[in-house]
């Protein structure tokens, strides 16, 4: 294992990071957030050119056959700027389902050109898991998709869908029958009949929510991804390698939120001094800056395994998500008190990046949940089990 990127990674990286700074300034995702799509479709378009949207998705399927290194490198760098776009939706949660779901059972013709269009930027996704719970366990899916002849039908609601409201398809883990392993994911068309979407309040403005009801939502059999007797195979690395996304983008906005402060401390004086030279403003930083350097390592280690495909992911990944996640929201807090007044007014960007790491904290499951997948990804039998 190497932890440093080579030349091609840097260069991703380099790109990405002048690719973000000219195009998400933080008034332009102050004005994208209060839109109903909640991001620049030319933006978007722009990125899908470059290889963003495909860079990890097979190249059978149109993509461009990098790895999760590669990705993570990019996600890093939209997570520093709070980059407004359905990246993370569609490229991290709902082509990792259709990639992860070609493992298992061969794509319909349908999923497969959804997975290709999703690579060349065409078409946007996400995923469809927790319900009004806000839960992400197989047995709290109460969703069902009743057979009838060849087609699913679809009844229940699923809650916290990121760009639930505006995804040309909807990744959707649903039930159909007692057992908790009785679960399947089905494509469902984003206009399809039945399915009324709704965007929902988010505590991050700069992220959007959505409300999906199904009602008698018909899908045909050929919907499923993967294979529905065996949909954990599916589901699980899917949301694994989802929170090892999340702690790369969750890494790039703490390290921005660290310079931010740092920055601010130097340039603010006080009886004559930088207050970056008062010993407890330098306690401070210094905790925070472990806390970015710990992260890094995490996100960039969870990254590899992912890449490699190693059999550790399942303990790897919530560590990483659990670990980033919970640096990233004491560094925000951190980040408002030592820019001391001017950090709690609405004009300035350090609530942004409270509220971007609120979110992330709980979405994919909250650190608790985390720690406990940790546990059982080392072998750890569930409690109570």
């Amino acid at each position: 294992m190497d932890f440093a990127f080579n030349d091609e990674q840097r260069e991703i990286q380099e790109s990405a990071k002048r690719l973000v700074a000219e195009t998400a300034a933080l008034d332009q995702v102050v004005a994208l957030m209060d839109s109903e799509l909640g991001y620049d479709p030319d933006a978007y378009r722009h990125i899908a050119e470059l290889g963003w949207t495909g860079m990890h998705v097979p190249e059978e399927f149109g993509g461009v056959g990098l790895t999760y290194v590669e990705l993570i490198v990019v996600l890093e760098q939209m997570g520093a700027a709070l980059y407004p776009s359905p990246f993370f939706a569609s490229v991290c949660l709902a082509a990792n389902a259709l990639i992860e779901g070609s493992k298992v059972a061969p794509l319909s013709d349908d999923n497969a050109a959804l997975l290709a269009a999703i690579a060349s930027g065409e078409k946007t996704a996400t995923l469809a898991y927790s319900e009004p719970g806000g839960k992400y366990i197989p047995s709290d899916v109460k969703l069902s998709a009743r057979r009838d002849g060849d087609d699913y039908v679809l009844n229940g609601t699923k809650s916290y869908v990121l760009d639930g409201h505006t995804a040309d398809a909807v990744v959707t883990v649903a039930r159909f029958g007692e057992a908790d392993g009785e679960i399947v994911l089905l494509t469902v068309p984003g206009d399809a009949t039945g399915l009324t979407r709704t965007e929902a309040h988010a505590v991050d403005p700069t992220r959007k929510l959505a409300l999906l009801e199904f009602a008698d939502v018909r899908v045909p059999a050929s919907a499923a991804v993967g294979d529905p007797e065996f949909a954990g195979s599916t589901l699980n690395p899917t949301m694994q390698l989802g929170a090892v996304a999340l702690a790369a983008e969750s890494l790039g906005a703490a390290q921005h939120c660290f310079d931010t402060a740092l920055t601010y401390t130097k340039d603010r004086v006080q009886f004559g001094r930088p207050i970056a030279s008062f010993q407890a403003i330098k306690h401070i930083c210094a905790d925070l800056l472990m806390a970015v350097e710990g992260s890094r390592s995490a996100a960039y280690y969870a990254g590899w395994v992912a890449a490699e495909q190693r059999n550790e992911l399942p303990a790897i990944a919530p560590l990483a998500k659990a670990q980033v996640c919970e640096a990233f929201w004491d560094v925000s807090k951190a980040n408002i008190q030592l820019h001391g007044g001017i950090g709690f007014t609405y004009e300035h960007e350090a609530h942004y990046y409270y509220r971007r790491a609120t979110s992330s904290r709980a979405l994919l499951g909250d650190t608790s949940f985390n720690r406990e997948m940790l546990l059982q990804g080392l072998g750890v039998p569930p409690v109570g089990a």
